[in-house]
C-alpha cells in the first residue's frame, strides 16, 4: 500500500500499525523469561546426563569379561551412544538455525545474550510447519524431526532382547504423541507443536527432545550393565522442578493446563516415590514422574504457582525436597476489525479488511458480514458491497465476537481531464494533439478504472457560429478530431454534458463539463 498523501489517512494508518504491535505483546516479558529459564534448567540436566552416561561404557565392558556370551552386550554400547549423539547433534543444530534466522543474541553468547527474535513466530512456521506442496510433502522439517525420532527409538529397540522389548519399551523417553494433535483437530503433529509459537517458546521443546534422547540413551545403557551383571545405575543426584504449560497466556473463562515434574530423572528404580504438590494441592503422578495441573481462571492478572517436589534421591539415601515459582497470565480476549485502506466500503472495487483476535490463530477465525459478502483471499479478507449504506463485519472464535460498522459509498467522482487539465487556457499546438478525454480519481487509494461514455464538443470561433459534434466514448471520434484540428488563437471549446461510468454504477453519472480557451 502507498503512503497516502492525507494527513488523516496517515494517521488511521499509524494507529493502526500500533494496535497491531499492541496485539503482538499481550505475552509479557515475564512470561519469555520463564521460557528462558526451562530451557537453562533443561540444558544443565542434559550434562549432568552425559556425564552419567559416560561412566557407563567402562562398567559395561569390566562386566562383559566374565563370560564370552556376555560381549554381545559391551558391543552394543558404542552404536547405541553414536545414535545418541548423532540425535542430539541434529537436534542441537535445528535449535542453532532457529537462533540464527530469527537474528541471533543481542549480546554474544547464550548463556548472557537475549534473543533479537523471541517472539519471531514466522521463523518456527515458516522452517519448523512449511507449506504443503503437489506432490504431497511439506516445507518445513517438523515432519522430518518427528520421523527422525521414531526412527532413533526404533534403531535403539534394535539393540535390545527380544524378550525384553516390552518392557523395555516402556521405559523409553522418546516418544511421538499422535493423539493429542488429531484431538485438537490440527492439521499434523508440527502444526500442533510449532504453529506460529514463538522462538523463545519452542527453543525448551528441543532441549527436551535431547534431554529425551540422552534418557532413552541412560535406559539402554542400564539395561546392557543389567545384563552383564555390573549392579551400577545412571543415577542423577540433581533435580529441578520445570512446569510445562499448554499456553502461558490465557483469556478469562479459558483453563489452564500444565505439565509440572523433575527434569534429569532416571526412572526405572520401583522402590523411587516422588510426590508434587502446587499450592499445597498434592497431584498424582504417572509412571514417568508427570503430574498434571488444572485451574480456571476466574479473574485478570498475573498469578503465581508454587511447585514442590519431593523424591527419595538412592545417592544420598535422604528424601529431598525441591521449589520452584511459575506463572502465568490472564488477560481479557481482545479484537479488531479495521479496513485496510479506509473505514469506508466502496461499492464496485474489492476492500481489503484486516481480522485480528488476540491470542487466536487467523484460520481459526470465523467472518462473516452484513450489507455485502466477505471472503477470504490468500492471508486477508476481502469484502464486497453493492448499494450505498451501512455493512456490519463479525469476526467471532473460542466464544469471543467482535463487530465493526462500516459506511457503503459509490465510488467517489472521477475529475474530466484533457491533458493534464480540466480547463483554462491552452496552446493550439497542444490543444490538437489530444486524444480525448479521461476521468482521474484523485485522493482515492483503490485500483478502480472509470470510463467516459460520451460528451458534446462545442467550438466558438471569433465572429463565426458555433459548431457542435457529439462523441461518445472517452477518445475523440472523427467529427471531434476534425474540430479540434480547426483550433486557432481566439477559438474557445465547450466539453458538455461529460457522462462516465465508474464499477458498480447502473447508470452514467454527470461530470459536468470544461472550457477552454485557445491560445
Amino acid at each position: 500500500m502507498s503512503i497516502p498523501k492525507e494527513p488523516r489517512q496517515l494517521m488511521i494508518n499509524i494507529m493502526y500499525l500500533v494496535l497491531t504491535a499492541l496485539l503482538a505483546l499481550n505475552v509479557s516479558a515475564e512470561v519469555f523469561n520463564a521460557f528462558k529459564l526451562v530451557d537453562k534448567g533443561l540444558v544443565k540436566s542434559n550434562t549432568a546426563l552425559d556425564q552419567a552416561n559416560g561412566s557407563m561404557p567402562d562398567l559395561i565392558a569390566e562386566g562383559a569379561k566374565a563370560k564370552a556370551s556376555l560381549r554381545k552386550y559391551a558391543d552394543r554400547v558404542d552404536p547405541i551412544r553414536e545414535l545418541s549423539s548423532e540425535m542430539s547433534d541434529y537436534l542441537a543444530n535445528i535449535k542453532t538455525t532457529l537462533i540464527e534466522e530469527s537474528g541471533g543474541y543481542v549480546q554474544e553468547g547464550p548463556d548472557t545474550g537475549e534473543l533479537v527474535g523471541k517472539k519471531n513466530f514466522d521463523v518456527t512456521t515458516r522452517l519448523l510447519v512449511g507449506e504443503p506442496q503437489a506432490d504431497g510433502s511439506v516445507t518445513g522439517m517438523g515432519e522430518e524431526i518427528k520421523a527422525k525420532l521414531g526412527e532413533f527409538k526404533s534403531k535403539v529397540m534394535e539393540y535390545i532382547d527380544d524378550a525384553d522389548k516390552a518392557s523395555f519399551e516402556g521405559k523409553v523417553a522418546v516418544s511421538v504423541d499422535d493423539q493429542a494433535w488429531q484431538d485438537k483437530g490440527k492439521a499434523s503433529w508440527s502444526h500442533f507443536n510449532f504453529d506460529h509459537m514463538p522462538v523463545q517458546a519452542v527453543l525448551p521443546l528441543f532441549t527436551k527432545y535431547i534431554n529425551d534422547v540422552k534418557s532413552t540413551e541412560a535406559e539402554a545403557l542400564n539395561y546392557l550393565s543389567g545384563k552383564v551383571g555390573t549392579s551400577k545405575e545412571v543415577v542423577l543426584d540433581k533435580f529441578t522442578v520445570v512446569s510445562a504449560p499448554e499456553k502461558s497466556y490465557i483469556i478469562k473463562g479459558e483453563q489452564y493446563k500444565t505439565e509440572v515434574f523433575l527434569t534429569a530423572f532416571a526412572g526405572g528404580d520401583s522402590n523411587t516415590k516422588i510426590n508434587i504438590k502446587v499450592n499445597g494441592q498434592s497431584l498424582p503422578t504417572d509412571k514417568d514422574g508427570k503430574a498434571i495441573f488444572k485451574e480456571t481462571a476466574t479473574s485478570l492478572g498475573k498469578k503465581t504457582l508454587k511447585a514442590t517436589a519431593s523424591i527419595y534421591n538412592p545417592v544420598t539415601g535422604k528424601t529431598d525436597t525441591y521449589n520452584n515459582d511459575f506463572s502465568y497470565e490472564v488477560g481479557e480476549r481482545s479484537g479488531t476489525i479495521s479496513a485496510s485502506k479506509m473505514n469506508v466500503f466502496y461499492i464496485g472495487v474489492p476492500n481489503p479488511v484486516e481480522v485480528a483476535i488476540a491470542g487466536v490463530n487467523s484460520n481459526n477465525i470465523k467472518v462473516n458480514m452484513t450489507g455485502g459478502s466477505i471472503s477470504r483471499s490468500g492471508g486477508a479478507w476481502v469484502a464486497t458491497v453493492n448499494s450505498p449504506g451501512k455493512a456490519v463485519v463479525t469476526a467471532s472464535a473460542d466464544g469471543f465476537t467482535k463487530s465493526a460498522d462500516f459506511r457503503v459509498k459509490r465510488i467517489p467522482d472521477p475529475v474530466p481531464k484533457l491533458s493534464k487539465s480540466r480547463g483554462g487556457g491552452m496552446g493550439s499546438g497542444e490543444f490538437k494533439i489530444q486524444p480525448g478525454v479521461f476521468p482521474v480519481l484523485e485522493n482515492f487509494d483503490f485500483d478502480a478504472k472509470c470510463d467516459i461514455a460520451g460528451y458534446r464538443v462545442v467550438r466558438v470561433p471569433k465572429r463565426q457560429d458555433p459548431q457542435v459534434s457529439e462523441n461518445p466514448g472517452g477518445r475523440f471520434n472523427g467529427g471531434t478530431q476534425a474540430l479540434v484540428k480547426k483550433a486557432v488563437p481566439g477559438d474557445k471549446y465547450f466539453f458538455e454534458n461529460i457522462k462516465c461510468k465508474c464499477p458498480g454504477d447502473g447508470a452514467a453519472r454527470d461530470l459536468g463539463g470544461m472550457v477552454f480557451n485557445i491560445k
